[in-house]
């Protein structure tokens, strides 16, 4: 992606977290070509690196630009972990935000030798539940690929530590993301 899309995409983000946190209509449309493509993204969202909100959607139902500015807006209001600590308009200039381009999900039958730490993020479900983690959060943590597998099962789909591997209707997906970071003060990194 061209350096100008993505700080289209991070301007986007950012008016997008504004206009939630002060209860305004977020932007409406961007024009750029390369944005219209449909993509699955995240939008995260950290004040001084503490997390403040982070949501995405895999499903590629809508323009990228559109995806983008849905989920800083959720990120800011709809992360049901910061309901009662969402973020303030006092923040605002404070917020860093991180969008996660992704790729498709990829089946794997063998993700404990095909995961790449620092590559790929995971997404394992069973048919009722799921969980995911980007790429970034096995490096952000330290963890090998076994702890990324089991913490994804274990905290995030709300299934047993080894549901990866032993439970036969559980299905592991990976997938990378292009990353663009930035903040109101830095532009994008």
């Amino acid at each position: 992606m061209k350096d100008s899309a993505k700080k289209t995409l991070l301007s986007l983000a950012q008016s997008a977290v504004k206009a939630a946190v002060k209860g305004e209509p977020p932007p409406c449309s961007v024009d750029s070509g390369e944005l219209q493509g449909k993509l699955g993204a995240f939008v995260t969202l950290k004040t001084h690196g503490r997390l403040r909100g982070c949501i995405g959607r895999f499903v590629p139902d809508e323009p990228l630009w559109k995806t983008v500015a849905d989920m800083a807006v959720e990120a800011a209001t709809g992360d049901p972990r910061f309901f009662s600590d969402r973020i303030t308009t006092d923040e605002l200039d404070e917020v860093e935000i991180e969008i996660s381009i992704l790729s498709p999900l990829k089946k794997t039958d063998d993700p404990l030798n095909e995961i790449e730490i620092g590559k790929h993020g995971i997404y394992i479900t069973d048919g009722t539940r799921s969980g995911c983690f980007l790429p970034q959060v096995a490096v952000e943590t330290g963890w090998t690929a076994q702890q990324f597998l089991e913490n994804c099962c274990a905290h995030k789909a709300g299934l047993p530590r080894e549901a990866w591997e032993k439970a036969p209707d559980t299905e592991v997906y990976l997938f990378t993301a292009e990353i663009i970071r930035g903040s109101a003060s830095e532009g994008i990194r």
